[in-house]
């Protein structure tokens, strides 16, 4: 079965409502689901279910508050070439591509992904590449997009390459969703090429439900650990998706199982049309104190919030200290309170 691209497959396929809404919802970002993901859809309640919620458009995605931005995290901002953002002065994120193998619809660059969404020519990669060479405080390139791991093996080699022989970029960082969509295209050619001579290369898993960790995904992840890639694994909170203690649980567990270590759980960016994912800081820092007490540090993400504007991100996690600064009122992961000598 093809990935589904128009609402007309969606309704063939049984996962959408009538809603006179969903043509503008549509056209607001492109739409695909993956035969993986569409295979974990329980149709018996789409409105609930965690990874319909993720892929299939919303009349919701039609409302739009004043808070909301087309470019939420300010790259455009911190963009000296096309296709580069250089936003902390030891790192940059460079996307080569614009293309995704699906479409989540609470993407903070929804306005920018999709079929005939720019990519970068040979000749725009190569001036993001001599920014890069030209940068020698570049100690991380971070490989994002669109999904650079939807680039043929090859490709990614060569451009693994080209990195790896700048002497000052001591890290590649790929961040990617191919791993859990569409596991099959973690082949044996393209795992040899995301392994560079010189460089570490750690890639980045994005995963918001253990459903999402099929027999399929658990195969492709192992084949990258069993390579020596180390793996790190990105969350978005959702309302409705992931937003109780016992799913992160299951999650953050069945990660470090499939051995990737959880780095971050992303608060939600104020993304156009993204209002009916959005959780409070408040209830994202209470779900954080209740994994504390409940899961191994191995599998504790950092709750962090990409602040508006292009200013970076902050972790925004609990606070276990009190504001005596002669004797501490420490809260441990139970809520029990302990004094401390400040």
């Amino acid at each position: 079965m093809p990935t589904l691209r128009t609402l007309e497959e969606l309704d063939r396929a049984g996962l959408l409502s009538p809603d006179p809404r969903l043509a503008e919802a549509a056209r607001s970002m492109a739409i695909a689901i993956t035969p993986e993901m569409l295979a974990l859809i329980d149709r018996g309640d789409l409105a609930h279910d965690p990874i319909a919620r993720q892929f299939v458009p919303s009349a919701a995605e039609t409302e739009v508050s004043a808070d909301e931005l087309a470019d939420p995290i300010g790259d455009e901002a911190r963009s000296p070439v096309k296709g580069l953002v250089h936003r902390y002065p030891d790192r940059v994120l460079l996307k080569p591509l614009h293309v995704c193998p699906v479409y989540c619809r609470f993407c903070f660059r929804r306005e920018k992904v999709g079929p005939g969404g720019e990519a970068l020519s040979a000749a725009e990669l190569e001036t993001a590449l001599d920014y890069i060479r030209d940068h020698r405080e570049i100690w991380e390139v971070i490989l994002t997009g669109g999904d650079p791991l939807m680039m043929a093996p090859r490709r990614m080699g060569e451009l693994i390459a080209a990195l790896d022989a700048i002497p000052h970029v001591a890290v590649i960082r790929v961040h990617s969703r191919v791993p859990i969509v569409d596991p099959e295209r973690v082949s044996p050619e393209l795992v040899i090429a995301l392994k560079p001579r010189r460089a570490s290369l750690w890639l980045g898993i994005h995963c918001n439900h253990v459903r999402e960790l099929a027999a399929a995904t658990r195969a492709a992840l192992a084949r990258l650990a069993d390579a020596g890639i180390p793996l790190l694994g990105q969350t978005v909170l959702l309302r409705g998706i992931n937003d109780d203690v016992e799913t992160l649980d299951q999650l953050m567990r069945a990660l470090v199982t499939a051995r990737v270590k959880p780095y971050y759980l992303h608060h939600p960016d104020l993304v156009r049309g993204t209002g009916h994912f959005r959780v409070s800081i408040e209830a994202g820092q209470a779900l954080m104190k209740a994994l504390r007490g409940r899961l191994s540090g191995l599998a504790q993400p950092t709750y962090v919030l990409d602040v508006p504007g292009g200013h970076g991100k902050v972790p925004i996690g609990p606070a276990y200290l009190g504001d005596d600064p002669s004797a501490l009122d420490v809260e441990d992961a139970f809520g029990g309170h302990h004094r401390y000598p400040g």
